[in-house]
């Protein structure tokens, strides 16, 4: 018989309640409005989405990285694994709370990723980073990396979505370095998404994190001006 989900937190957010669960000593959850967002147990395709986002940029020395959300951290985790020693890797993270819970009781399991002198973290919203250095009001990142609750698949506002819109996705473009990546997580590919990163500037490249069961998708897509990918 499995062990019962222990409640370690339960918050209200806008969004629902925001729940982190523990079963074991390494076994989280994190849940809102009754849906799993992730569990530490199945984490591939975040795995897969930082360490894909690192190779991409073949070791570029001083590379400016742009990751959110934080989630329990390990996008992150894998990403720093890939990065050289110079680099700096901005988290952006709308909730303060799951901050303090990835230097809590989730460090474990990413080797307490945010204590790594390349992080800073921004509490706040990502889609006002990205389009302040598509200003010009900060520098342009290397990689753009987005590990998003709701992926572009979600079917509304398709064109309006503030990350994954026509405008937003012209705003990541030209918040890019011209030789940079943007790199994301979805549930499922998604041809008008694809469709609209063209039409946005972007060649791109799909993978799929290994395994059965659910893997979702994650995309990584460069300005068409930069070194296409492999296939698109």
């Amino acid at each position: 018989m499995s062990r019962p989900w222990e409640v370690l937190e339960r918050i209200e957010t806008r969004d629902g309640v925001l729940e982190l669960r523990r079963r074991g000593d390494r076994d989280f959850l994190i849940s809102i409005d009754g849906r799993v967002l992730m569990t530490s147990a199945t984490s591939r395709s975040e795995q897969v989405l930082g360490a894909e986002a690192s190779r991409a940029l073949g070791g570029r020395a001083g590379a400016e990285v742009l990751v959110s959300g934080l989630g329990m951290g390990i996008t992150l985790r894998a990403a720093l694994d890939g990065l050289p020693a110079s680099a700096r890797v901005t988290v952006a993270e709308i909730n303060p709370d799951v901050v303090r819970w990835c230097r809590g009781p989730l460090a474990g399991l990413t080797d307490a990723a945010l204590d790594d002198p390349r992080v800073r973290v921004e509490v706040g919203d990502v889609a006002e980073i990205i389009a302040d250095a598509a200003l010009g009001r900060r520098e342009r990142f290397d990689a753009i990396v987005l590990d998003l609750y709701c992926g572009p698949e979600r079917g509304r506002r398709r064109n309006e979505d503030p990350f994954f819109g026509r405008r937003a996705l012209q705003r990541t473009h030209q918040a890019l370095a011209a030789d940079g990546v943007f790199a994301l997580w979805a549930e499922a590919t998604d041809a008008s998404f694809e469709k609209r990163l063209g039409r946005a500037g972007f060649a791109f490249e799909r993978r799929r994190p290994p395994g059965g069961g659910l893997r979702h998708a994650v995309y990584l897509a460069r300005p068409k001006s930069a070194r296409r990918p492999g296939s698109a």
